[in-house]
């Protein structure tokens, strides 16, 4: 794989570390870092709850969609929002423009992490629990990654280094 100028693209679902392993990771290959839902947060001047809260799921989504395809980055390393795969155009345009890895974790490790679920702005229709949520995301996340990283019982550290191995 050749990714000279390309961004590598963090997915998955919420709890599996794409914010964390992506920091690591940019650390050791020397580049820029950016968190997708810390963007959305700064430019909109509130939380991915509150927007999710005052506006609604297909409006978060919209927002979402727009911020990702106005990214026109190279050579970055990106965590993206679990739900960001809802959204066909913004997925295109993270693939035009770089490696889309999937870091996957069991739903029992990540309801273990999730501990936060009703403030850490998770993109849920009411009444839907994790594990709908989960059967529903996992097939997109193996649709659109290049590659996917099990996660299980590694330490951020031996994700980084596994990623860096397989680029």
């Amino acid at each position: 794989m050749d990714i000279k100028d390309r961004n590598i693209v963090l997915i998955g679902m919420p709890g599996v570390g794409k914010s964390t392993v992506g920091v690591l990771l940019a650390k050791a290959l020397g580049r820029y870092f950016l968190d997708s839902d810390v963007f959305i947060q700064a430019i909109q001047g509130r939380t991915l709850q509150e927007i999710i809260d005052a506006d609604g799921l297909a409006a978060f989504r919209k927002i979402e969609e727009e911020y990702v395809l106005c990214l026109d980055l190279t050579n970055v390393v990106i965590a993206t929002g679990g739900s960001v795969v809802y959204s066909e155009p913004a997925m295109r345009h993270l693939a035009a423009h770089g490696v889309l890895i999937h870091l996957d974790l069991p739903l029992d490790k990540i309801e273990q992490r999730l501990g936060n679920l009703p403030t850490r702005g998770v993109v849920m229709e009411k009444g839907q629990t994790l594990r709908s949520l989960y059967d529903q995301r996992q097939p997109l996340y193996r649709r659109y990654a290049r590659r996917t990283v099990d996660c299980t019982n590694k330490t951020h550290e031996q994700i980084v280094a596994e990623i860096v191995r397989i680029l």
